[in-house]
């Protein structure tokens, strides 16, 4: 028994949370300490600096997914802390067998925003507009529907891209409107874009809660944190990825939700430049069977065509 499993077992000691330093980061490690203490359970905090803090390079293919999460998840393999708090669409698909993701609390709202000081949408921005985005998905999206336009690399956390479009090096940045909405920052300048327009990342405005899979005491306390509709969804969404080796820099989207009485998922697949576009959507009645395995069936019937429309091909390129 490693001294995790020990020491999660005491009952006069609060969990500690792991977590990244910056604001949004800590926003959810106290969100998930308040819902811990609010099921009687004692916390502490734990902020660390992750690599994906410190280095501001451009996330591409020379740089390994998992920047922002390996160090808070070596915080639990070290004993430094008993919980770590990820935003789920930074979480690699690849399991670690230590580690076992406990709990998906319900999940934020999943859209992306244009933010500009115009409130600029995707039809009304400038040609040749200057836009700040890190991550591929929704720098392919955007230039499939207006390849005119100028995508550039932006690092950092929220404050920092702001500032950077304040300063005028871009005419308008991506932000996922979970991170405004849970900084309180709805006075920003801001469209929120459609589905149909920019679908999210696999797990976007979900939280992941980990804890070392030997940590028997802990994965009882911190069970309550699950809700079973988000953990559906977002294990559809992933297993999607996993599926067709993407990874989460690949331009892949995908979103699942509960439409009736089925699970939906709408997923994209895209080349870097946004010409090419594969999609695929589906349900399947929640009646066929319990919701994990629902979630990774449809997952598997979706990832299944777009892997014979050439998505796995389009990925690799």
């Amino acid at each position: 028994m490693s001294p995790n499993t020990t020491n999660s077992s005491s009952a006069d000691r609060p969990l500690r949370i792991a977590t990244r330093h910056s604001p949004l980061a800590m926003w959810q490690a106290k969100h998930v300490a308040m819902l811990l203490e609010q099921a009687g359970q004692q916390t502490e905090l734990v902020p660390l600096v992750s690599r994906g803090d410190t280095d501001m390079r451009p996330i591409d293919s020379t740089r390994q997914v998992g920047v922002f999460t390996k160090r808070i998840q070596q915080a639990l393999l070290d004993d430094e802390a008993d919980i770590a708090v990820h935003s789920m669409k930074d979480l690699p698909t690849e399991v670690d067998p230590r580690l076992h993701l406990v709990a998906v609390p319900q999940r934020e709202i999943v859209n992306d925003c244009i933010v500009s000081p115009a409130r600029w949408s995707l039809d009304t921005l400038p040609h040749k507009a200057r836009i700040g985005t890190g991550s591929r998905r929704r720098a392919a999206q955007m230039k499939h529907h207006r390849s005119d336009l100028s995508i550039e690399p932006i690092r950092g956390n929220l404050q920092t891209r702001l500032a950077k479009l304040e300063n005028g090096d871009y005419d308008a940045i991506m932000l996922a409107a979970a991170g405004i909405l849970r900084l309180e920052m709805e006075s920003l300048p801001r469209i929120e874009l459609p589905l149909s327009e920019m679908l999210p990342a696999p797990g976007q405005g979900a939280l992941a809660i980990e804890v070392l899979a030997e940590a028997e005491a802990t994965i009882a306390q911190t069970r309550c944190l699950n809700d079973p509709r988000s953990r559906a969804a977002v294990t559809a969404e992933r297993t999607l990825l996993a599926n067709l080796n993407g990874g989460c820099l690949a331009p892949i989207a995908a979103y699942a939700s509960f439409q009736g009485d089925s699970l939906h998922l709408e997923s994209v697949v895209l080349s870097a430049d946004g010409s090419v576009r594969l999609a695929d959507q589906r349900s399947l009645p929640l009646a066929s069977g319990e919701m994990q395995a629902i979630a990774i069936e449809i997952a598997n019937q979706a990832s299944e065509v777009l892997a014979s429309q050439g998505a796995k091909a389009l990925i690799g390129r």
